[in-house]
């Protein structure tokens, strides 16, 4: 898969986790030298087992909706640690205390780490609204 098509795919995970109200959303782009199997981790957090299926369900459903359903997917009865394997990245779906205990962050502490704007290309439309409003505001001339 190129680069982009994966991006766009890891973008998408981002925003369904975002809208299932998802905790400390973090993007692990990781070393190809470091031995690992895949381009990018995306980890976060919810706050109960069904928050965190509920995350889960819903990166799987946009994915899939977009042709790219995942190959291995773990850990859902449980809803402790979800994760859902899309070959050229990973989502881990946590509950706060796993997420805690595994510390995956620190496990690929030679990962680069992203922020979710990271990925997300800037849109020409806020760019022009931001030029919009740095204008000053044209007078009407009263007749």
């Amino acid at each position: 898969m190129k680069k982009n098509d994966s991006k766009k795919q890891v973008r998408e995970a981002i925003h369904a986790c975002q809208d299932k109200k998802a905790e400390e959303i973090t993007i692990l782009e990781l070393d190809k030298d470091s031995g690992a199997f895949t381009d990018y981790f995306v980890v976060c957090s919810g706050t109960n087992p069904r928050q965190v299926q509920a995350i889960s369900d819903e990166v799987e459903m946009r994915l899939k909706k977009a042709g790219h359903p995942p190959r291995q997917l773990e850990g859902y009865k449980q809803g402790e640690w979800i994760l859902l394997d899309y070959v050229d990245f990973v989502v881990h779906v946590f509950s706060e205390k796993a997420r805690k205990y595994y510390d995956l962050e620190r496990l690929w502490k030679s990962a680069k780490r992203l922020e979710p704007a990271e990925l997300t290309p800037k849109s020409r439309a806020v760019s022009r609204t931001k030029t919009t409003a740095a204008r000053s505001p044209r007078k009407k001339k009263l007749a």
